[in-house]
């Protein structure tokens, strides 16, 4: 079985994630969306909102779970016996980090492989940084996320 982990911080998933996903589902039997608890970033939402929306975005794709770790990936995808990973790439900048973290994770995990996704060009530009400044900005995130994450969030 073809296991892969897509780790983030999802704060907030944005329409960019949701669309890596998506096209990397038929690549997998099964996908772990799994956030990642990161010591050294500060989240603007609480780990249980971001996976409550990581839920709803994905609740009628059977392939996908959602999962949550702290502590390195590679052990994390050795834990639920993932022997790949999806990470995406927006430019160069992001190829040349991943490809380090790649390389780290691959000798820490003995072997998984990371399976890279170059972005779809009109969400190259989104990051989970940008949606966070717009809504601390209160400007309008609607085009940034998927439906699910934007309808909760305009209940707040």
């Amino acid at each position: 079985m073809n296991i892969a982990v897509f780790p983030g911080s999802f704060d907030p998933i944005t329409i960019g994630h949701y669309d890596l996903i998506k096209r990397a589902m038929p690549l997998f039997d099964k996908i772990i969306v799994a956030v990642g608890t990161n010591s050294t970033k500060s989240s603007l939402f609480p780990l249980e909102e971001r996976l409550g929306w990581l839920k709803i975005v994905f609740k009628d794709e059977p392939k996908i779970s959602i999962d949550h770790f702290e502590g390195l990936t590679a052990h994390y995808c050795n834990h639920v016996h993932a022997n790949f990973l999806i990470r995406g790439l927006r430019n160069s900048s992001d190829f040349d980090y991943e490809k380090t973290i790649s390389q780290v994770n691959q000798i820490i995990s003995q072997g998984i492989e990371t399976v890279f996704l170059i972005s779809n060009p009109q969400y190259s530009h989104i990051s989970s940084t940008i949606v966070r400044e717009v809504i601390k900005g209160n400007g309008n995130v609607e085009p940034f996320l998927p439906k699910g994450v934007v309808i909760l969030m305009s209940n707040e």
